[in-house]
This record gives structure tokens, sequence and C-alpha cells, in this order.
């Protein structure tokens, strides 16, 4: 029994250092390939063993000795406990390594790319993430040095779209930030009622830029007003944004007793039998979680009022969200990616969504942090012919957003408790 041990071990061992596993590899292909030549020869050498068991010494074949079961089956034994611990090994470098998760990441992103509603790729295809370009070097055609871009931020343009009784316009607008100086996620709002430039269509709110261009125009009119560069965008309308918060399982939002009254009352829950939210924490659906990312006539829970309230909501849900995904395991997760993903329309190619996931990844980012364009102070009401409109102070608040986004200093404010004053005149 111990003999029998022994060369179960001996043959593990075996196959452990008959894998070469080299520091680096050119390709995937020849990554896979080693591996998978490496098993393929101990498998080879195991059933050819077997095989020489059943020949006669003389080199003839035996008819009347064939191999006892129980020497077929120690045989058996030892090729699957090979296999095994060769995709063990397998497994372990691809987690344990940082090429090994590379690879995972690149497979996963393939099958994101196969699955997403992709549009715009070709135009948006040499676009590189977490690098700053040059305008002599940077293959994309919109470039324009004046839009801020550093090498340890990528930035997202995401909008969800009421595309209700044939509308187009964007309702909610935020710029999805991946920092990797302080390893966070940064979600900036963009309120809608932004009086801006929309390139080729004059002054106007900023959620009429997609009814007018399209989600091309969108992002040039986000760019040319803020001065930042957008790396690609993702979009949700609103059918499909019910449907990936009921695909999760419902979000956790906490709601203030006049939030959920409102709600319980009014046509922002679409649907009668879900206006039961409370006061307190509640899980909504995502016909619940549509109407509180709408509201906007009454203050959220901590006070906020008007459309700001609104976008503070908006950012409520997309971190109730990020939480959600954080608490499944890989399994649920995938399941779920495979179902929600063609919902999701964006630009970004395989090879740009394999770099973020990487660098999220590798960086240990899990922190959310939340902001909103105008600042405070730094824009004032109005009306027009468009309604009423947001008049923004557009220099500072390019200045408020590449302080939170790009985490620029911000300049001290000279006072004169801060002032450096010379000695006192003591003469007489």
């Amino acid at each position: 029994m111990s003999e029998d041990k022994d060369k179960k071990k001996a043959s593990s061992e075996d196959l452990y250092h008959s894998i070469k596993i080299p520091d680096t590899f050119e390709t995937e292909d020849d990554f896979f390939n080693d591996i998978s030549e490496s098993l393929k020869m101990q498998v080879n050498e195991q059933l050819g063993d077997s095989l020489d068991n059943t020949n006669d010494k003389d080199g003839g074949t035996s008819v009347d000795k064939e191999p006892s079961k129980k020497k077929m089956k120690h045989k058996g034994i030892k090729i699957t406990g090979g296999v095994i611990l060769g995709l063990l090994i397998v497994i372990g470098l691809l987690v344990g390594t940082r090429s090994g998760r590379k690879l995972l990441i690149n497979w996963g992103a393939n099958i994101v790319a196969d699955r997403i509603d992709q549009e715009g790729t070709e135009e948006n295809k040499d676009n590189l993430l977490f690098t700053k370009p040059s305008i002599e070097v940077h293959p994309g055609e919109n470039y324009n040095p004046e839009f801020r871009k550093e090498e340890y931020v990528a930035n997202f343009l995401l909008f969800g779209l009421e595309e209700i009784g044939g509308g187009g316009r964007s309702d909610s607008m935020m710029i999805a930030s991946v920092n990797l100086k302080d390893k966070t996620i940064k979600l900036t709002s963009l309120m809608r009622d932004c009086y801006v430039d929309i390139p080729g269509h004059g002054k106007n709110k900023l959620n009429a830029a997609y009814a007018l261009g399209g989600a091309e125009c969108l992002v040039d009119t986000v760019q040319q007003n803020f001065k930042i560069y957008i790396d690609g965008y993702a979009s949700v309308n609103f059918e499909s944004f019910e449907k990936i918060i009921d695909r999760l399982g419902g979000v956790d939002i906490e709601l203030g007793a006049t939030e959920a009254a409102y709600l319980n009352k009014t046509n922002y829950i679409s649907n009668p039998s879900y206006r039961n939210v409370k006061a307190g924490w509640n899980t909504l659906n995502g016909n619940q979680a549509l109407g509180y990312s709408r509201v906007r006539k009454v203050a959220t829970l901590g006070g906020v009022n008007n459309d700001q309230g609104r976008t503070l909501r908006q950012r409520r849900v997309l971190n109730a969200i990020f939480e959600k995904y954080k608490s499944k395991n890989f399994i649920e997760l995938a399941s779920i990616m495979y179902d929600v993903l063609p919902m999701i329309k964006t630009n970004l190619t395989s090879t740009q969504i394999s770099d973020v996931l990487e660098q999220i990844l590798e960086n240990g980012i899990t922190t959310i942090d939340n902001y909103r364009i105008p600042a405070e102070n730094c824009y004032t009401d109005g009306r027009n012919n468009h309604g009423f409109v947001l008049l923004l102070d557009f220099e500072a608040n390019v200045k408020k957003l590449y302080e939170y986004i790009f985490l620029d200093e911000e300049e001290p404010t000279v006072t004169p408790s801060n002032t450096v004053e010379g000695p006192a005149n003591t003469s007489n």
C-alpha cells in the first residue's frame, strides 16, 4: 500500500517537473500550447507504459496474458491524478502571476465584446487608454490638446436614454474616471440643464446633444465644453436599466420618509403594484430603482433638492449596483454579465475593455467617489427659449473638475491671516 502511494507521488512529481513554465510568453497561444503539449506527453507516456505491459518479452502481442484489472486501475488513477495536478498548476499560474491573470482578463474581455452591443468601435479602435498622448502621435482623429488627458486616468461617458414615446434625450450623464494614482473610480454627474455649446447645433441644454447628433455629438459636446478627453462611452435605455437591476436581484437604497411617500403616490414607479416602498432601507427592483433615479421634485435623504438631488440619486444607484456586483461570487457574476451585456451599448473594443479591467483588478480598485458639475457657487439659474437652464462659469467648473478627477491641488486663497508681512516700523 505504501509502495502504491510512493509511485503515485513520484508520477505526480514527474508531471510537475515536466511542465516548463517560462517567465514570459510571446503569445497566449504559445502559453497554452506549451501547457497542452506537456500534459499530452505525460498522458501518452502513461498510456504507453500500459500498452507495453501487454507485449511479450519476445516483442509479440500476448493474447493470453491480459493486464490485470488492478494494474489498469492503478494506471488510470495515475493518469487522472497527473492531469488534475497539471490543471491545478495551470490555474495557479494563471491566477498567481500578472501575465497569467492578463490571459484570463483578455479571455473575459473577448467574451464581453462578443456579448455587448458595440457601435463605433472602428473609429475608436486605435485609442489607447492610460496614456498621455501628444497631437503628433495620438491615433484618435478627434484628439485636441486642449482636452485634458493623463496617463493615470481613463474617462468614460455613461448615459441613460429616455426613449419613451420615441424620444431620444439623455436623461442622465456621468463621467466615470478610473484613477490609478489614488486607486478610485470617480463618478461625476453632469446636470442635464447645463447650457452648453453643442458642436454644429448652437447653444442648448446638455441633454439635447444626443437627440441632435447621437452618442458622438454628446461626447464631442462634453469634451468641448469641459475640456476633458473622453476615452469611450456606454449607454442603456430605461427598459434595459430595469432589466439589469432585476437580474442583479435589486439594489439596496435608503429612502427618506418624504421620498418614500412621494414614490408611492406618483407614477415615477410606473407599475402601481410596486408603489410600496418605505422610509429606511429598501431592496428596490428595476421599476422602483428607475422611478427613484428620476425623482427631482422632493428632497433626497440628506436634504438635496431639484436636479442636484436627482443626480445624487443616480450616483447612489450606481454605487448600489457596484456594491451588489462585489457581493456576487465569480460564477454568479459571470452568469449575470452574460445576460445583461447585450443591453449595453459601447464604442469600447475588446482590447480597451481588457485594459481597463486589468488596471482595476491589478490596482485593487474597489472605491467609488462622487461629484457633480456644475460645482457649488460656479453657476446661476436662468431661463430662455429652451426653458430653465443652468448658466455655468466654465473656467471655474473646469478647474474644479480637474481638481477632482486629476487630483490637481487647489490653489490656496491669499487672505490677510496667511499673508506674510514685513517687520513693523518702530521708528518715531
